[in-house]
């Protein structure tokens, strides 16, 4: 990480002050920003409350009280923030309990700075990655200065909306899902007119309107095969 802006809020959660500091020390070190250290269940609550860190490195062992599975279970049902679990606790009651919570992984003390630098690295990554996956874009450019938006449904060229009529509007989600690939007539026939027969002229009314709504080579029909989204946008 090359600066402060793009590193990511760490609160650390640790009972033994000297510990907590060294740790705070050590991430300032990988330019990472602590926001906050705090030493048991309510002061991480609030915590996680107040600065709403990116990424939490959780002692299980908090002295009296609860302990850091049970806090960070409880931190879930406010916000799913990542964990990272530090501790010298490796029994298999313990590390099932933890798993639970699905952490990023489990460093057991002591640890050396570079294990430390390396294992919040590799979940970073993760938790980009997932959020990558997991996440569709709101908004496809289908070729031109034309835009198709999922969460609306709605053509737009440019910022202007286009009006589709609901058939319309499938058969561009169908080539647009597609990507760039050959729908046969036959499975477009089968996805917008389940169960029913309908005419070749039908299908091809269809694409026609939708064609004239768009720039007309956006959409490239292969005779007697189907159609696509051009491959040249």
């Amino acid at each position: 990480m090359e600066n402060n802006q793009t590193s990511p809020n760490i609160l650390v959660v640790e009972d033994q002050t000297i510990v907590a500091l060294d740790i705070k020390k050590t991430l300032e070190s990988l330019n990472f920003k602590v926001t906050a250290i705090a030493s048991d269940y309510n002061t991480a609550l609030n915590s996680v409350r107040i600065n709403k860190p990116d990424l939490i490195l959780m002692d299980i062992n908090l002295g009296s009280g609860k302990d850091g599975i049970e806090t960070i279970e409880k931190i879930h049902t406010i916000e799913k923030i990542p964990v990272i679990y530090i501790t010298a606790f490796s029994d298999e009651i313990t590390i099932e309990r933890a798993i639970k919570t699905e952490p990023i992984c489990y460093i057991i003390k002591p640890f050396k700075r570079e294990e430390l630098k390396s294992n919040i690295q590799l979940g970073l990554y993760k938790i980009k990655k997932e959020t990558k996956e997991n996440v569709s874009p709101k908004e496809i450019h289908i070729g031109l200065d034309y835009y198709y938006n999922f969460q609306e449904n709605n053509l737009y060229f440019k910022n202007f909306p286009i009006s589709l009529s609901k058939k319309e509007n499938l058969l561009l989600r169908i080539l647009i899902e597609a990507e760039n690939k050959i729908v046969p007539f036959k499975e477009i026939e089968e996805r917008i007119w389940p169960n029913t027969e309908v005419s070749t002229s039908t299908l091809r009314t269809l694409i026609y309107r939708l064609r004239s709504k768009l720039e007309h080579k956006i959409i490239e029909t292969i005779q007697k095969v189907g159609c696509r989204l051009s491959k040249e946008f």
